[in-house]
């Protein structure tokens, strides 16, 4: 009988062995199903991340300046700028207003008014002045769309203070002395807020005859200046001397009582 030769059995035990693993790889999953799965998780993780960080972004500020719209009237352009600190209006103005001929004399009758209710309502809903019935409306109509700015700066900042427990109730009203004046009383009460003046008002002031138009004519100039300028430091009005004097007396008193 003819003998296998010892390096014949060698070379098809190996060739034998080669088989047999390539058989065992062709026969193993191609990946692991459990490893893709725990691949994607930190993926779809990241990703969730990404969509809040994007969505705080949009923040908007409470504090600062807003420029309404500018409104075409029948004289003239009308646009209002607003002050806002802590989500409230601290001033609001006329940057735009009717110029020339009559419309001086409307726009000065008119804007000190208008602004005045302004800080006071906290909103558009504001009275128009008789005999500027345009300059009043295109004033609304600025007024709002500012408000509107305003609103959608501001959403997210006062959502997130609504939580601390501020602004809103730090806020005092705080009258000052009655000082009598020779056409009559003067009395202010202010707001204030965050250490600042949100509105003034005159609780008292000269009444009957001349004093009617000079106290209608001052008080409201009066006031804006008050939560403009945050201090009794304010113009006296032409022609209302004694009534400015015993304004700023009394605000310079009730700014003592509230501490600024």
């Amino acid at each position: 009988m003819k003998k296998s030769h010892p390096i014949r059995r060698v070379v098809l035990a190996t060739a034998a062995t080669v088989s047999g693993v390539v058989l065992l790889l062709s026969l193993k999953p191609a990946s692991d199903p459990n490893a893709q799965a725990a691949g994607a998780a930190p993926q779809q993780t990241a990703a969730a991340q990404e969509s809040p960080q994007g969505g705080s972004s949009a923040a908007g500020a409470a504090n600062g300046t807003v420029d309404g719209a500018v409104v075409q009237t029948e004289y003239g352009n009308v646009q209002v700028r607003l002050t806002v600190a802590g989500g409230k209006i601290t001033k609001a103005e006329a940057i735009q207003a009717p110029k020339g001929g009559t419309s001086d004399q409307k726009t000065a009758l008119s804007i000190p008014k208008l602004t005045q209710e302004t800080v006071t309502a906290q909103s558009a809903q504001i009275d128009s002045v008789s005999g500027a019935t345009y300059t009043s409306n295109g004033y609304k109509q600025s007024l709002q769309s500012a408000l509107d700015k305003m609103k959608a700066s501001s959403t997210p900042s006062q959502s997130a203070s609504s939580g601390s427990g501020g602004g809103a109730a730090q806020a005092k009203t705080v009258t000052g002395k009655v000082v009598q004046t020779q056409y009559g009383p003067v009395q202010v009460r202010i707001t204030v807020a965050n250490g600042k003046i949100t509105k003034a008002d005159a609780v008292q002031a000269p009444k009957g005859g001349t004093s009617d138009q000079k106290t209608a004519l001052s008080v409201p100039k009066l006031n804006q200046e008050a939560v403009a300028a945050g201090s009794a430091q304010i113009d006296s009005v032409s022609g209302a001397t004694y009534t400015s004097n015993g304004y700023k007396q009394s605000l310079q008193s009730a700014l003592d009582q509230a501490g600024g």
